[in-house]
């Protein structure tokens, strides 16, 4: 394969720079709170009770990696196991009202996390996704 070529390399480096600043504002905030950033994932999925395989697919995780992130969360009190109210056989994930201050105090602190896109405007936006569609939906080279 080729070099990229310098507006490329800029491009890649830029996603790189994006994505770095991400996880360090991730990894800052769950420091705060003794959780790993995946945690605070799964804690911030939480706005209402939900099924492991539905958090599992919020957050990008393995649902067999879930259950020990759930356990280590509902070790520290943050999060509780409540059954489904249409089969009490299935168990849902709710934060605890612990867990819900946790998640508050988490989007305060996930200032660039929780929105990226700030410093464009709509229009900019709407380019930006058009613009990581194409290449999303790109078959890329050799296909």
């Amino acid at each position: 394969m080729d070099a990229p070529d310098r507006l490329t390399a800029e491009v890649i480096t830029l996603f790189a720079k994006i994505t770095d600043r991400y996880n360090r504002e991730y990894e800052t905030a769950s420091a705060q709170h003794g959780i790993t950033p995946q945690q605070v994932k799964v804690l911030l999925a939480l706005d209402e009770p939900l099924p492991m395989r539905r958090i599992a697919e919020r957050v990008g995780a393995d649902p067999s990696n879930l259950t020990g992130m759930v356990d280590r969360l509902q070790g520290r009190g943050l999060v509780e196991r409540v059954p489904d109210p249409a089969d009490r056989r299935i168990k849902r994930i709710a934060a605890t009202e612990a867990g819900r201050a946790t998640a508050q105090d988490l989007r305060a602190r996930l200032r660039f996390a929780s929105d990226p896109l700030v410093a464009l405007d709509p229009a900019q936006r709407r380019g930006l996704r058009d613009l990581l569609q194409l290449m999303v939906e790109s078959p890329g080279p050799g296909a």
